[in-house]
């Protein structure tokens, strides 16, 4: 199974990627991260996803907050899949983030999911990677079920909470 690469603007980001690591542990699938800014480290970042593919990965998360350009100069360099994950700052609460990391140029797409989207960043790419991997499809199918089954036990007993 291909790997994810985990990378992170600043270490201050580690609560929102371990939602997704979280999320990556349970379903199985192997992960590696590092911190790597694209201001202060863009030659280590650069070098990185340059030799993502070669080095077995499949799809990257890239989690960053304010200006969050990381999301944007890590798919400059890889064709791979990238997700951008915007984090909450003091200064905008995300929005900032939020908007450098979806307005790409044409070109260099970056998928992006909501402000602290850590959970639903591994589930993206769990189903990227689900697409050439049917054991890990039937896992996320799963998922769905028990999440779907949960919400319907939740509807049983609503109105006995209400009367």
């Amino acid at each position: 199974m291909k790997k994810v690469g985990i990378i992170m603007g600043s270490d201050s980001d580690l609560p929102v990627v371990k939602k997704a690591t979280g999320v990556l542990d349970e379903l199985g699938i192997p992960y590696e991260a590092h911190v790597y800014s694209a201001h202060r480290t863009p030659a280590e970042a650069r070098a990185w996803s340059l030799n993502a593919r070669k080095d077995g990965f499949g799809v990257i998360i890239a989690f960053a907050g304010m200006a969050a350009h990381l999301a944007g100069a890590i798919a400059a360099n890889t064709t791979l899949p990238v997700i951008g994950v915007p984090c909450k700052s003091a200064a905008f609460d995300g929005m900032d983030a939020l908007l450098s990391t979806v307005m790409m140029p044409s070109g260099i797409p970056v998928a992006t999911v909501a402000v602290d989207g850590g959970k639903n960043a591994a589930l993206l790419a769990a189903e990227i990677l689900a697409v050439a991997d049917e054991e890990l499809a039937d896992a996320l199918d799963a998922r769905r079920s028990a999440e779907a089954e949960a919400v319907l036990v939740k509807d049983e007993g609503i109105m006995s909470r209400l009367v």
